[in-house]
C-alpha cells in the first residue's frame, strides 16, 4: 500500500481545528429559558473540560467528547494521539475513566479502510493503557478524516475539580510543554526534525493519569487541561470564572527549547491568530514571542493547576513522587485591569 500521510486529507491538525473561543461563544448563546436540571453539578455554563452528574449516592458521572482532524500523518499514532486526548478531560475533571465510545469520519473514496482500521487500533492501545474498553462507536463517511472518542467517568463528589474554583492567591503549575502546534505545523510544512517531532509526539501520547490523584488533594483549588485555545485561552476561563486575573513569568511557562527557529519560519497554526483575535484585548502587552507560544493550540496538552499557596511545596513533593518535576510559573490575583499580566 501507498505510504498515507494523513495530514494531506485535512485543512486543519488536532485541537488546532476548533472553532476560536469569541465564535464558539456565540454559537453557545440561547435566549430560550433554561432548563433546570439541579443535579447536573456542571454544565456548558463554565466553560469545563466535561459535564458532571451527581447520581445520588456520592458518585458522579464524568461525560465527555473530543475528536478532531489528523495531527500527525500515522494513522496509528493519529488514532493514539486522539483517544489521549479525548480521555484528558476527565483527567482534568479529577475523574477516572470508565468506558469509551469511538467516533469516526472517514473519506471512504479516498483513504483505504485499512488504513482507518489502524486508527482505531491505535485508539484501542489507548485504551488498554487507561485500563477501559472501546466499547463501540459510530462512523461516517466524511470528506475529510476524523477520529475522537465519547468517554464517559466517575469520581467522588468531593473529588470533583473544576475550571472556576480557583482561590486568590494559589500558583500555577503546568504538567506538560508548550509548543505543540508550533512543531506539529512544521511537521506539515516539511520541515520539523525529527527528533523534535518525536518529542512532541511522545507527549501527546502521554495519558494525563496524574488528575486522578490530583482531584484526591483538597488544596488543588481549580484545574483544567490546556488544549487547542492555547495556555492564555484556557487560564483566562480559569481566571474569568473564578473572578480573578493571574500574573505569569514567561521564563517558567513550561515549553520546548527548540521553538524559534519554527517560529522564525513562521511555522504557526491559523489557531494561534484565531484564539488571539478571541482574547487578546483581555491579555497585558507582551511580545511576539510570547503570544505565537502562549496563544499556540496544543493538542492533548497538560493539566493546568491552581494549588493553594501554603501547600505548593506539599503539592511539588507529591508530584516529584509520582514522577513529574513541577515548578510555578505563575499566581493568581484580585481582578485587575488585564485578566492575564506576562512578566
Amino acid at each position: 500500500m501507498t505510504e498515507i500521510r494523513l495530514t494531506q486529507y485535512s485543512h486543519g491538525a488536532g485541537c488546532g481545528c476548533k472553532i476560536s473561543p469569541a465564535v464558539l461563544d456565540a454559537m453557545l448563546h440561547s435566549d430560550l429559558p433554561k432548563a433546570q436540571f439541579p443535579a447536573l453539578l456542571v454544565g456548558n455554563e463554565s466553560k469545563d473540560d466535561a459535564a458532571v452528574y451527581d447520581i445520588g449516592d456520592g458518585t458522579c458521572i464524568v461525560s465527555t467528547t473530543d475528536f478532531f482532524m489528523p495531527i500527525v500523518d500515522d494513522p496509528f499514532t493519529f488514532g493514539a494521539i486522539a483517544s489521549v486526548n479525548a480521555i484528558s478531560d476527565v483527567y482534568a475533571m479529577g475523574g477516572e475513566p470508565f468506558m469509551a465510545i469511538a467516533i469516526l469520519g472517514w473519506p471512504v473514496n479516498t483513504l483505504p479502510a485499512e488504513v482507518a482500521k489502524e486508527v482505531l487500533e491505535g485508539s484501542r492501545k489507548v485504551c488498554a493503557e487507561a485500563g477501559i474498553p472501546l466499547a463501540g462507536g459510530h462512523s461516517i463517511d466524511c470528506p475529510e478524516p476524523v477520529f475522537g472518542l465519547a468517554v464517559t467517568g466517575k469520581l467522588k463528589k468531593e473529588h470533583l475539580k473544576r475550571n472556576d474554583t480557583a482561590k486568590e492567591g494559589s500558583l500555577l503549575y503546568l504538567t506538560k510543554p508548550l509548543g505543540i502546534g508550533i512543531i506539529t505545523t512544521a511537521q506539515k510544512k516539511g520541515i520539523v526534525k525529527a527528533e523534535h517531532l518525536q518529542k512532541a509526539v511522545d507527549t501527546m501520547l502521554t495519558l494525563n493519569k496524574l488528575g486522578v490523584e490530583f482531584g484526591k488533594l483538597a488544596y488543588i483549588n481549580a484545574m483544567t487541561d490546556v488544549t487547542g485555545f492555547g495556555l492564555l485561552g484556557h487560564l483566562c476561563e480559569v481566571c474569568e470564572g473564578s473572578g480573578l486575573s493571574a500574573e505569569i513569568e514567561f521564563s517558567k511557562v513550561p515549553k520546548f527549547d527548540f521553538l524559534d527557529s519554527y517560529i522564525q519560519q513562521k511555522s504557526m497554526p491559523g489557531g494561534t491568530q484565531r484564539n488571539w483575535d478571541s482574547y487578546g484585548k483581555k491579555i497585558g502587552s507582551l511580545g511576539d514571542l510570547q503570544r505565537v507560544i502562549l496563544a499556540d493550540p496544543q493538542t492533548s496538552g497538560g493539566l493546568l493547576v491552581s494549588v493553594d499557596v501554603e501547600k505548593s511545596s506539599e503539592f511539588e513533593r507529591f508530584a516529584k513522587s509520582k514522577g513529574h518535576d513541577l515548578k510555578p510559573f505563575g499566581k493568581l490575583e484580585a481582578m485587575n485591569e488585564n485578566v492575564i499580566r506576562v512578566k
